[in-house]
């Protein structure tokens, strides 16, 4: 049996896949344990998982820093090219340089068979490499290996950071290692991703879409209630929480208020003094039990959530903020599932029409469909598994069809 070890960023859409995929490593014997900064991670692991936490005393200045960067990706306002700029060097380089030594001893204490660490967790690869440690690497956002061919000069810059801080903590040269060459698995499936030349050890899994317990107190019986008019779920997630929520839950107001239509809307209720009587507010919902009961989703192009949302087969509108999220939007169209609209620019008519549009035009819920099916025969959970477990078995990652040139 094999000895793994999961190096997270202490963000869940990060987390979550790692909990199906250990979650099945445990069942089959194998050891399992996960390296991160956050302490609340051990209510959530499978049984028989293991938190190693990174921990630093309470006076340490690097972990008051640590919260202060980890904070901030809720609070700023960013977009676009900025906003990456902004990831790497106010969230990615300090997160990674200020966990480097804990990840070192305990890679030490753990000493794992098979070492998988997040794209964005640079400090885990390096870790590994000083240690003479084989590493996987696990890609959440797929927007990480698109960048290099769609936006190179940002890539480019990217590859500089990452190697600037390689070098700082002892690995030399001028190539990231951010990506193994063992295996790099790649959390979506090859249609979704498009067309990309990539060596042999990228392989693409299908995402890992993990069951989560969510507390919520959805009222079920009032959305049975709507009976059969349309349903929809709108959602910008929890890391834009900023003045610009307010603006954009006014034009979704605006859009959908008392129309024959019914609207789920992820947000604090108290955003305003009055919603329309064809809104349903909270705070959370539980989104995969939802999802089958609804007939389309605006989004604001999370991986996560469209990737949930796909996997339905349900069609959507995407409207974009930051980070990876222009890409997945660019996706989501070009796959033909969806529309695209600009945060900054698009007015309630522009929202209302999208939405008519996907909601009567059948041709993106089949591109839906299409998508779906394609996550279902990448395999997701199991594929994952396989292929980690193949390469502690002392075998080649396992071959799965989903690599080599990609065509869509």
């Amino acid at each position: 049996m094999g000895k793994f070890v999961f190096i997270v960023p202490p963000l869940t859409g990060h987390i979550n896949p790692t909990l199906s995929i250990g979650a099945v490593l445990l069942q089959r014997g194998h050891q399992v344990g996960w390296i991160s900064l956050d302490s609340s991670l051990e209510q959530r692991l499978p049984e028989g998982g293991k938190l190693l936490l990174i921990a630093y005393e309470e006076n340490d200045l690097q972990k008051q820093e640590s919260e202060k960067y980890l904070d901030i990706i809720t609070k700023k306002i960013v977009y676009g090219i900025d906003s990456i700029k902004f990831l790497y060097e106010e969230v990615l380089i300090p997160l990674n340089r200020h966990s480097y030594e804990g990840i070192l001893g305990l890679l030490d204490a753990y000493q794992p068979d098979l070492v998988i660490t997040d794209h964005q967790m640079f400090a885990g690869a390096i870790a590994a490499v000083n240690k003479n440690m084989p590493y996987v690497t696990s890609v959440t956002a797929p927007a990480a290996i698109k960048v290099m061919d769609e936006l190179p000069k940002v890539h480019e810059w990217e590859v500089k950071q990452i190697v600037a801080l390689q070098k700082e903590l002892g690995v030399e040269g001028e190539t990231s290692i951010a990506c193994s060459d063992l295996l790099t698995m790649v959390l979506t499936s090859r249609e979704f991703f498009g067309e990309m030349d990539l060596p042999e050890q990228y392989q693409f899994t299908g995402p890992v879409i993990s069951e989560r317990i969510v507390v919520s107190d959805f009222d079920w019986a009032r959305l049975e209630g709507f009976g059969t008019q349309p349903k929809l779920l709108v959602s910008i997630g929890t890391t834009f929480d900023h003045e610009h929520k307010k603006s954009f839950f006014t034009k979704v107001v605006e859009a959908f208020g008392n129309q024959p239509l019914t609207v789920v809307v992820v947000s604090d209720p108290s955003l305003f003094e009055q919603w329309p009587d064809n809104f349903m507010v909270q705070h959370s919902v539980p989104q995969l039990e939802l999802l089958p009961h609804l007939d389309a989703v605006v989004c604001h192009g999370g991986h996560n959530t469209v990737c949930e949302t796909l996997a339905n087969g349900l069609p959507m509108v995407v409207v974009p903020i930051a980070y990876d999220q222009s890409h997945v939007a660019g996706r989501v169209v070009r796959v033909g599932a969806g529309l695209r609209l600009n945060f900054n620019r698009f007015k309630a008519n522009h929202l209302k029409e999208a939405v008519h549009e996907i909601l009567n035009n059948i041709s993106f819920r089949n591109a839906s469909e299409r998508i779906r099916h394609s996550f279902a025969d990448a395999g997701g959970t199991r594929t994952a598994a396989d292929l980690l477990a193949g390469l502690t078995a002392g075998k080649a990652a396992p071959a799965i069809g989903e690599v080599g040139i990609l065509n869509h």
